[in-house]
């Protein structure tokens, strides 16, 4: 048996009747519960792995709060969640040859490629009969596997922030910046304007956009992360000063700030969620012929626009998921060198990973979240731990 942490529908409907579906109100740490799990048996190609670290993940919260789909009813009243981690292999079925006991990997949660590689389903989410990695072991195919880059630079926290955001900042920008040039050549314009809303999938975003040349731009109400990034060059726009675009106005002030710091030309990329608040902020953001480019879909699973101001700006909405398997190695060769996440002060212990939920929900913490779950560390990873 293992321990691990479920989502049942059962509490989900409990809380949700205790805060009148408030969503507002609900806590997460009453619907995120450490449960026991019986592992699979490791077939021939399935690999055993000792969960050593994971980083906390939105995909979570909407799962815990139901606010889209309810995917714990959907999936027969319980799911274990965690899509992103780093473990030690302590099995291998005869057929594996990729690793060994003792490699040390990073997950992925493409959970089922199509014909072209791209996810139909996300690894513990709606992959049917998916089991998550917020446990103390798992059994996985070895194709959701791949060898943690030890030698990058990055410490052990910093690697186990990147297993699910690298892939999803990866895919984005190769997306946003094959349509933008599909419109625009290099000859014609070299150098872009890149805008990005939020959290860790964002300031990764624009690490690369920085790395290749372009002027990068961070809209955050966290001084922290602005800062984190203001050190790589990235210029920080404080969201808050715009009222976190609540209303037309400042939605206005902030197109107006735009052009202020871009010369006139505005974004010709903008990475947000496509959802809520920040979608007009992004439109307006968005230069002639710009993209604007979205993974998930937080908050709702609707939206509205102008498509005849769309279309005369000729602006591009591009909706993405997660990376191909080729993709996934691609992000995780840019550990160190393009991607250095900004970690928060606190370094969680797997007892406390519904409080991290929690705090990471109500934007209380100053980079990505890291949960800790073995307290026994193997000597390989030793010197990475900080």
């Amino acid at each position: 048996m293992s321990r691990a942490y479920a989502i049942t529908a059962e509490a989900i409907a409990a809380e949700r009747a205790r805060v009148d579906d408030d969503l507002d109100r609900v806590d997460l740490a009453s619907v995120i519960a450490l449960d026991e799990l019986e592992l699979a048996e490791v077939t021939p190609t399935d690999v055993k792995i000792r969960i050593l670290v994971v980083s906390a993940e939105h995909n979570i919260a909407h799962a815990a709060l139901a606010d889209t789909v309810n995917i714990a009813d959907m999936r027969g009243g319980k799911i274990y969640p965690g899509n992103s981690a780093v473990g030690e292999v302590v099995e291998v079925g005869r057929d594996v040859k990729r690793f060994k006991l003792g490699d040390i990997v990073v997950t992925h949660c493409n959970g089922a490629p199509d014909l072209e590689g791209y996810p139909l389903r996300i690894w513990a989410y709606d992959q049917p009969g998916s089991v998550g990695w917020y446990a103390e072991e798992a059994v996985v195919g070895d194709w959701q596997l791949v060898h943690a880059p030890l030698d990058c630079g990055l410490n052990l926290w910093e690697i186990a922030a990147l297993p699910l955001r690298a892939p999803t900042a990866y895919h984005l920008w190769r997306r946003a910046e094959g349509i933008f040039r599909l419109k625009v050549p290099q000859e014609r314009r070299g150098t872009m304007n890149v805008l990005a809303f939020g959290g860790g999938v964002s300031e990764l975003f624009l690490m690369l956009a920085k790395h290749r040349g372009h002027n990068a731009y961070f809209c955050s109400g966290s001084a922290p992360r602005r800062a984190a990034l203001e050190k790589q060059g990235i210029v920080g726009i404080n969201q808050k000063q715009f009222n976190r675009f609540a209303e037309r106005s400042d939605v206005k002030a902030f197109n107006k700030e735009v052009k202020s710091i871009t010369g006139g030309e505005s974004m010709h990329i903008v990475c947000d969620m496509l959802r809520g608040p920040v979608f007009p902020a992004g439109i307006a953001a968005a230069a002639r012929h710009g993209v604007n480019i979205s993974a998930g879909w937080q908050l709702s699973t609707v939206i509205s626009y102008n498509s005849a101001g769309a279309s005369t700006k000729q602006l591009t909405l591009d909706h993405t998921h997660y990376e191909t398997l080729a993709g996934i190695e691609a992000a995780t060769s840019l550990y160190g060198s393009v991607f250095k996440p900004t970690i928060h002060d606190e370094i969680y212990s797997f007892e406390d990973l519904p409080r991290a939920m929690v705090e990471m929900q109500a934007n209380q913490q100053s980079g990505i979240p890291i949960i800790r779950v073995a307290n026994d560390m193997p000597e390989s990873v030793a010197a990475l731990i900080p």
